[in-house]
């Protein structure tokens, strides 16, 4: 009779190897998540097509052009105003963005943006429903988390993925929308069952277009098609000391005994071992990074990935960017 194959399980209150870094993660994600939805409520940050104006910190936020309208200010007036009260501020906003992913990379993505949690959470569904985090996947991960936790694999979740898919775009597109309308309105209307027209017409187009995008294209549109996490990436690429996944090549014979978890982690589908232009849109979520310190935790020299900064990621960039040594030609033998 064969012998038994033996699946490591994880301790149950173990501390996690990463010292917690995930956990912080989830919980400034879904922190963030619930800003994401309260802030229209509270005026905290919206523009109301209804009056005509944007509320900021609770209190109402006018460009000044209504003066222009009663001629109480000239049109250069009118200019300053939109420049001081409009463009200004969004510059700032901006500027503050770029400034924190020039030195420490998409950090917004990875530890506060609300799609990007929810890729994540439609990630680890859709790995248990198909044993793949997204349908273009071309094979299936490994039946395991780094930590050595079994993951079983079940046609069965996909009555929970869709839907759960389905309520998010659902809630996006609630969400946009109080954002544009005044939103007791628009959840009295809702709870009511009678939204007006144009309220069905945006919540039914937004949920559609959302579904589909978290259904089949949650990690591509972060990749390819979010404005926002394209110039963090451009601004990071631009600092050759900023914050990088530092990978400790002299050292890759360790990985022999991993099943590459690193890879298999990252909800962008990046290869972390790699050069730092292939990581264009990293997003410093460090779940590779975690996995390499569960996975390696009982190495006494530690983990091979860890964030450097600084000359250590310049050192680490010229390490994948030095050239290899030619083989020394070999002595014929007389």
């Amino acid at each position: 009779m064969a012998a038994p194959r033996v699946i490591p399980i994880k301790l149950v209150g173990a501390a996690p190897a990463d010292g917690g870094r995930q956990r912080w993660r989830r919980w400034a994600q879904a922190g963030f998540f619930v800003l994401f939805v309260c802030a229209p409520v509270f005026n905290l940050l919206r523009f109301d097509l209804v009056a005509g104006h944007a509320w900021l910190l609770g209190f109402e936020w006018h460009a000044g052009l209504e003066d222009f309208s009663a001629g109480r200010i000239d049109a250069l007036g009118a200019v300053y105003r939109v420049i001081g009260r409009v463009l200004l501020p969004i510059l700032a906003v901006g500027a503050v963005l770029l400034g924190v992913a020039w030195k420490w990379g998409r950090l917004y993505c990875g530890w506060l943006c609300p799609h990007f949690s929810v890729v994540e959470t439609i990630n680890g569904f859709m790995r248990r429903a198909t044993g793949r985090p997204s349908v273009w996947e071309s094979r299936p991960l490994p039946p395991r988390e780094p930590d050595g936790t079994p993951v079983v694999y079940d046609r069965r979740w996909w009555l929970i993925t869709v839907p759960l898919a389905v309520g998010f775009a659902f809630v996006w597109a609630v969400v946009l929308l109080t954002y544009l309308l005044p939103p007791f309105q628009v959840y009295g209307h809702l709870l009511a069952g009678a939204p007006s027209r144009n309220e069905f017409i945006f919540i039914a187009a937004g949920t559609l277009a959302l579904s589909a995008e978290f259904l089949f294209a949650r990690h591509l549109f972060c990749r390819y098609a979010c404005a926002v996490g394209m110039f963090q990436s451009v601004a990071w690429m631009g600092n050759r000391g900023a914050m990088v996944v530092g990978f400790e090549r002299e050292r890759a014979a360790d990985c022999a005994s991993c099943y590459s978890a690193c890879d298999h982690v990252c909800p962008m589908r990046l290869k972390p071992r790699n050069i730092k232009r292939a990581m264009f849109t990293c997003t410093q979520c460090s779940q590779c990074v975690s996995a390499c310190e569960t996975t390696q935790r009982d190495n006494p020299r530690g983990p091979l990935l860890k964030w450097v900064a600084g000359e250590a990621a310049r050192r680490n960039e010229a390490a994948f960017s030095a050239p290899k040594a030619a083989p020394k030609p070999e002595r014929k033998i007389q």
